[in-house]
């Protein structure tokens, strides 16, 4: 006879997931037809099989969930997590949009951001660290790591939070997953210097437990983060630099591209807030805004 529990999602293989029991049992489980809308950190009742198997009823509420998604279909990355933790490198280069667009994913959802620059012991750390200055200068924390040496100060930032590992294949999660959980056996990718990026290494996503208050998600390699699940008047929210302009402009639906009054563009001017960041906002908004 079947019987019915809770658990949380541990893996996700896309159609597939393990999912854990407080008890510690873990179950193989699949979906109920082709629904595939849960993520790793998901909370989920089960219809239990045998004893290796159940089937996923349903997902609990959420209290977050961190997704990227492009015109044609949306990527759940992580739920129920309370601090995104982007890796950045000095090798291979780091994109600083993605950064941008994974800080703004971690805004709209209530996500506290943590950057973490891995890598520091290479000789490039200090160049990567002063292209880092911009955000630090806005309140988002950086964390200078070298995971091969020591990650004691990352592993007491994780303290208490369920954190996810996000970042471009390369930047070294799976080392810092495996410094952390030497257990884990996350495997860890070659560096391809002549394409100045990293193998993905990392297929699907792992949640971890650090200790009985603090979990960690190491999710697949990206090299691009759609928000269009945003909406475009919304976006100047999820920018706390901008946030002080909000209603300061002569005009209620200002672009804040070329309206005279617009308070974004005479903040920009006087070096109130970064141009760049401005035109960040811009390019995000022409992403989301409907064509004619």
């Amino acid at each position: 006879m079947s019987q019915t529990c809770t658990g949380q999602i541990i893996t996700s293989y896309g159609r597939r997931y393990i999912v854990e029991t407080p008890e510690g049992v873990r179950y193989d489980c699949t979906t109920r037809g082709k629904k595939t809308d849960y993520a790793c950190g998901d909370h989920v009742d089960l219809l239990v099989q045998n004893a290796e198997q159940a089937v996923i009823e349903r997902a609990q509420p959420r209290q977050s969930l961190l997704y990227r998604s492009d015109a044609f279909r949306s990527k759940l990355i992580a739920a129920n997590v309370t601090q995104l933790a982007i890796v950045l490198a000095p090798v291979p280069t780091f994109s600083e949009e993605l950064l941008n667009r994974c800080l703004v994913a971690a805004e709209a959802g209530g996500i506290a951001p943590l950057i973490v620059l891995n890598k520091c012991d290479l000789p490039q750390a200090e160049a990567a660290r002063a292209r880092l200055a911009a955000w630090q200068a806005l309140g988002y924390p950086l964390l200078p790591l070298s995971a091969r040496e020591d990650v004691s100060a990352l592993r007491a930032r994780l303290q208490g939070h369920t954190s996810v590992l996000v970042g471009q294949s390369g930047m070294g999660k799976s080392t810092i997953t495996n410094a952390l959980l030497p257990d884990a056996c996350a495997r860890v990718g070659e560096i391809s210097t002549a394409l100045d990026s990293g193998r993905h290494t990392t297929t699907h996503a792992q949640l971890y437990h650090l200790d009985a208050d603090s979990h960690l998600i190491d999710s697949p390699g990206l090299q691009e983060f759609g928000l269009r699940h945003l909406h475009a008047p919304d976006l100047i929210h999820e920018f706390p630099e901008l946030r002080p302009y909000i209603g300061q402009c002569r005009f209620h639906n200002c672009s804040h591209r070329v309206e005279p009054g617009c308070a974004l563009i005479a903040a920009a001017q006087s070096g109130a807030v970064s141009a760049e960041r401005l035109a960040f906002l811009q390019k995000l908004t022409d992403e989301l805004s409907p064509r004619g």
